[in-house]
């Protein structure tokens, strides 16, 4: 079943234009109506707090605030009106030790350029059907790394369940959105 995307707000943050426009255009034709643009992150943090977008999506490399830099604003900056919101990282470069950068500043997604409108609305939709808990704590503020539920490990280095100055918030799904299966 299809999703009502409509009443769901993004906000893409890419330097350069083509590839602004491509994927407005994406999300245009996947039924997105409200989308915001910036072209740098500098201007993408100003836009984030003015238009309060649903999901953001950034390029990674960009002058003169880069895309890590914006993550790491929208997720520890006092100014941040949502510091839990979705965010897919777009970059052309895919190695390991940038995914995990990426996934360590609070990324929800990584998407490697070149890609295809269909991984653009996978990322998407994995966000909206497969919300990820949410971790507050003075290391770390992003989706919980852990996809898998399953508390079948229990060997020694099985994450501690008691973290004093962490806070662990349950995602639900996101009613404000008003998402309507049809």
């Amino acid at each position: 079943m299809p999703l009502k995307l409509d009443n769901v707000s993004v906000l893409v943050i890419e330097d350069l234009r083509p590839m602004r426009e491509l994927m407005v255009f994406v999300l245009t034709a996947l039924g997105f109506k409200k989308i915001f643009t910036a072209d740098n992150g500098a201007n993408g943090f100003q836009e984030f707090n003015k238009s309060k977008p649903d999901i953001v999506i950034t390029d990674w490399e960009m002058e003169p605030v880069n895309g890590i830099e914006l993550i790491h604003k929208i997720r520890r900056s006092p100014k941040s009106h949502n510091k839990t919101v979705p965010i897919i990282l777009v970059s052309g470069y895919s190695a390991k030790s940038r995914v995990i950068q990426g996934r360590d500043m609070g990324v929800t997604e990584f998407l490697t350029k070149p890609f295809t409108g269909n991984d653009l609305a996978k990322r998407i939709m994995h966000i909206i059907n497969q919300p990820r808990d949410f971790v507050l704590s003075d290391r770390f503020t992003g989706p919980d790394r852990r996809r898998r539920k399953g508390e079948e490990y229990q060997g020694p280095k099985r994450r501690s369940v008691e973290r004093p100055k962490s806070k662990v918030s349950k995602s639900e799904p996101k009613d404000e959105w008003n998402i309507i299966i049809e």
